[in-house]
């Protein structure tokens, strides 16, 4: 019994980052492609036989090569758009000429007016999110001070085994949505429990950081979008 629950742990730590990254596995539309582990742009590129600026610009990807697991691409011409698959490439041309917005936001922009959440944690936002460097917000509070579930679900993760993140929680609140609560004192719920909207789960904590804080994320369709754009205004 020891030595299965060891397994499911390291099992659990191993694919963490998909985790993160893959907020379910519903199956995408035509003209639609979900990331999988060892792809790159160009070879998603390839196998659809459309050209990487093509990709990149339909779906506003500032860096080609930042894409994640999880992550749905539009891989067909928007509205019969024509495609560059042939078009003639040069070494100034860009992969997105003119981003509309964030690396980490997309086709995913508005997505948040389908989740309603409420704030994890009181303090104040000392970190934005910009979908690159930072995938969430931080909000800086003592420590001790209790966290809250954003929206009801389920807890698929509670440990450490995440380096950066220090003590962890991941929620999965539908087929859509996860959120993420880290650098954590304390954790108080456990591995496939259900919680609700505004129980405490966690206290904010320094755990693999420098300061007392929560590191707050959301995920849509396995993709990083702005937290700030589905909680109230305070």
């Amino acid at each position: 019994m020891l030595e299965t629950t060891k397994m499911i742990k390291r099992v659990a730590c191993a694919s963490l980052v998909a985790l993160v990254a893959a907020c379910g596995s519903a199956p995408v539309g035509p003209g639609f492609y979900r990331v999988e582990r060892g792809d790159t742009l160009s070879k998603i590129a390839r196998s659809q036989r459309q050209s990487v600026q093509s990709i990149a610009r339909w779906n506003n990807l500032t860096n080609p090569d930042s894409i994640e697991i999880g992550q749905v691409l539009r891989v067909a011409p928007p509205n019969g758009a024509a495609s560059t698959s042939g078009a003639q490439r040069t070494g100034n041309a860009s992969a997105a000429s003119t981003p509309r917005s964030a690396p980490g936001e997309s086709a995913a922009a508005s997505a948040p007016s389908s989740i309603s959440l409420v704030w994890p944690t009181s303090g104040n936002v000392i970190r934005s999110f910009d979908g690159g460097n930072s995938k969430g917000i931080d909000i800086s509070a003592p420590s001790g001070t209790p966290v809250v579930a954003a929206a009801a679900g389920t807890v698929v993760y509670a440990g450490n085994g995440l380096r950066g993140y220090g003590n962890l929680l991941i929620l999965k609140h539908n087929a859509e949505y996860l959120t993420a609560y880290a650098h954590n004192r304390a954790l108080f719920v456990k591995e496939g429990e259900s919680v609700a909207q505004g129980q405490k789960i966690a206290e904010v904590g320094d755990t693999d950081t420098n300061r007392d804080m929560l590191h707050f994320e959301l995920r849509y369709q396995g993709r990083s979008i702005d937290p700030s754009r589905a909680l109230p205004a305070r």
